[in-house]
């Protein structure tokens, strides 16, 4: 049998880790835990996000292979959120695949996230 793990936090590589955090504990309503300009974390007390800072790190184009990851999040109005994560800093690319379904964006520093409609 393997070993089974439990998830303790996914760090993300970036510019401007303060300012990063800022913008996900704003979209998740996190408390920022840590801050410090090469390092930052959020959290809720069960999930946790750093931000590492890497300054050679180059956003992947969009569409194209080189993206890594992605997260998916979960709204009860789409629309709404976009707007509100673009008023945030985030970008909204001209590719598509599916709006009719979930909103493509891109964070501060060019990392993709997707803005899902909440089951029902």
């Amino acid at each position: 049998m393997t070993t089974i793990a439990k998830f303790l936090a996914v760090n993300i590589d970036c510019a401007e880790p303060k300012r990063l955090a800022e913008f996900y504990a704003t979209v998740f309503g996190y408390e920022i835990q840590y801050a410090e300009d090469s390092y930052a974390g959020i959290g809720d007390g069960t999930m946790t996000i750093y931000f590492q800072q890497n300054l050679d790190r180059k956003p992947a184009a969009w569409p194209g292979s080189d993206k890594q990851f992605h997260m998916d999040v979960r709204v009860p109005d789409v629309k709404r959120a976009v707007q509100d994560y673009l008023e945030l800093g985030a970008a909204k690319p001209d590719f598509q695949p599916d709006e009719t379904s979930y909103v493509v964006l891109a964070d501060p520093e060019g990392h993709l996230f997707c803005v899902c409609p909440a089951r029902d």
